[in-house]
């Protein structure tokens, strides 16, 4: 679907925008509306058969039935019979339509609205991420969504009838007893303009319960995530305490919400009340005084009551429409958040890709005033490996991020092949580098599902070569299923080294000309990394590599060095070369092979 271009504030105006998204959807709508309105009408019609069977008994060959040429009284009650048998037949036919027309325009809806804020998330950029929990994201693609669907379940066609009822009854009223109708009408003015004014005052209770709602799944989907932390410092007395804090203020919020909501229909049912009495009284006075046949006082008194209690479910319809309108405030709020990174035009075919990178005067910072690259110059020749190196916060896990265009350089340019990579789609940028980072994800699945991610239609001896060079494929063989065992949530059914080995594995199946290994080997034994080494020289060859690593032993035959400190590059050459700088590298080098410094 997908039309969900801004028309003014979300929060101000959320119906408005729900309505535009759901365009594509108008016939269906106008079919539930009309089935609602159809089925509302029948519905209302018994009353009027009861006033006519009421006419029958008392009038007989004088009623209006007999009007039409059926004098006699058995042949109206059995004509009053049949049409009623059609009248109910035709309510529960129209009944049947709606309820299946709405529910399923509310399926259709929430997953186009899921899907588009899905879709949506995807494409902005990680700094939006990092400022937002994962469970109050989830709380919008879940729990808000499920709102909307549920109000669209019941409460649209709930005000859809309320208002029908309105409309025909009070037509019918002024039609046949315009002396009496005053009175059953009197209420809705009153009725109209407490709704009105509840909705103003639900509004911002239910936009707090929405925000609550949010902070809770943040703080649950955070706990869960960091389970075995919890565990290793013994705190989860602590964690069900503060569990227990969100949970108690989302529950506060609701409350006083609720206390507002619940206190519609009480206040509601008093005029109701007053009205039924006064028709009952003065209607009946009526009759008595000869002013108002028996039969049309029955459908009066009826139809008061079907116009005025179902009214009273205006206080539920009123809840829930407040519910899905703060949801929809929140769903379209992720809809309208603009997309910082441009998606770029030009095409890059992975088979012209030869993998010449150069950054020239890049800068960037996460913060205002705090740059994490400063003025870098780096040539990166196709084909060759260069190795990056540097204390912790010196900005080369950075580097790599705006190469993959996780984030927008500030100044300078960086270039792929001589064209600038903003000016690139960022799908088949992206294609073309394999990243293999230090924080490895695993998804919940199967070994093979993870390496294959690589590359969604390979073979399983596509898969076993991949892991093979990422020296996985001997400790998979001895997992209990082999490929097919599941990994768990994020791996951790694995061991850090295991989860590294499947994450190089992902990368090599991908086979791009360019491959990013980001503290590649930090998780795994000597051993592994000796034997994943072995294999990486043989991968790299005929690719551009960018190897990024606090272990020197790792890089030290790199066609290039680059000792990048505080944003800057301080030095770059070979291995040999750098130490004989006796600089930032050999200083390094020193302390990771326990050589003592000269005094």
């Amino acid at each position: 679907m997908g039309n969900h271009q801004s028309s003014g504030d979300p929060a101000k105006y959320p119906l408005r925008r729900l309505l535009r998204y759901s365009r594509s959807y108008r016939r269906q709508i106008g079919w539930a509306a009309t089935c609602s309105v159809l089925n509302k009408i029948f519905d209302l019609a018994p009353p009027a058969l009861i006033g006519a069977a009421v006419d029958v008994v008392v009038q007989r060959q004088d009623s209006i039935i007999a009007s039409f040429g059926i004098t006699d009284v058995w042949q109206q009650l059995v004509t009053l019979a049949l049409l009623s048998a059609l009248v109910w037949g035709l309510e529960s036919l129209f009944e049947y339509a709606y309820q299946r027309l709405w529910r399923n325009l509310a399926q259709a809806l929430q997953h186009d609205v899921r899907l588009d804020a899905y879709a949506h998330l995807q494409n902005l950029e990680l700094s939006y991420f990092e400022a937002r929990t994962t469970g109050g994201l989830m709380s919008i693609l879940n729990d808000d969504v499920n709102q909307l669907e549920r109000f669209l379940d019941q409460g649209a066609n709930d005000i859809l009838q309320v208002i029908t009822t309105v409309i025909i009854i009070g037509a019918v009223f002024l039609g046949t007893a315009p002396n009496v109708a005053w009175m059953a009408l009197l209420p809705m003015p009153f009725i109209i303009w407490g709704a009105i004014a509840f909705q103003k005052r639900l509004a911002p209770r239910y936009a707090l319960v929405r925000e609550q709602v949010g902070l809770l799944n943040g703080r649950l989907s955070n706990n869960l995530s960091g389970i075995t932390t919890i565990k290793s410092f013994t705190t989860e007395a602590y964690e069900v305490e503060q569990v227990a804090l969100e949970s108690n203020a989302y529950s506060d919020s609701n409350q006083n919400a609720i206390a507002l909501s619940a206190a519609f229909i009480p206040l509601i049912r008093v005029l109701i009340l007053l009205a039924f009495i006064a028709i009952l009284l003065y209607g009946g006075m009526e009759v008595v005084n000869g002013a108002l046949a028996v039969g049309t006082y029955s459908v009066l008194v009826f139809l008061t009551q079907r116009l005025l209690w179902p009214l009273t479910r205006l206080g539920e319809t009123l809840d829930q429409y407040q519910r899905a309108m703060a949801s929809t405030r929140r769903i379209m709020g992720l809809l309208d958040t603009p997309i910082h990174i441009h998606p770029g035009h030009l095409a890059l075919p992975l088979a012209a890709v030869k993998g010449d990178l150069r950054l020239a005067g890049v800068s960037f910072a996460y913060e205002a005033d705090n740059p994490v690259l400063d003025d870098i110059d780096l040539h990166i020749p196709a084909g060759q490996t260069i190795a990056i190196v540097g204390s912790t916060g010196s900005g080369k896990s950075t580097l790599s991020k705006l190469l993959l265009r996780l984030y927008e350089v500030e100044t300078g340019k960086v270039t792929l092949d001589n064209i600038d990579i903003q000016t690139l789609r960022i799908k088949d940028l992206r294609r073309a580098i394999g990243l293999v980072s230090q924080d490895v994800f695993l998804f919940h699945g199967t070994v093979r599902e993870n390496i294959a991610y690589g590359r969604l239609d390979a073979t399983l001896a596509e898969i076993e070569t991949a892991a093979k060079h990422a020296e996985a494929h001997a400790f998979i063989q001895q997992l209990p299923q082999g490929y097919e065992t599941i990994v768990g949530e994020r791996g951790q059914k694995l061991s850090g080294g295991q989860r590294q080995r499947l994450s190089i594995a992902r990368a090599l199946l991908k086979d791009p000309p360019i491959l990013i290994l980001d503290e590649a080997t930090s998780a795994v034994d000597n051993e592994t990394e000796a034997a994943i080494q072995k294999s990486l020289d043989r991968i790299t060859a005929h690719r551009t590599t960018i190897a990024i690593a606090h272990r020197l032993s790792t890089i030290r035959h790199a066609d290039c060095i680059y000792v990048l400190e505080q944003g800057q590059i301080k030095e770059q050459g070979q291995h040999e070369e750098l130490l004989k700088l006796s600089g930032v590298y050999a200083q390094l080098w020193r302390v990771q092979t326990g050589q003592r410094e000269m005094v």
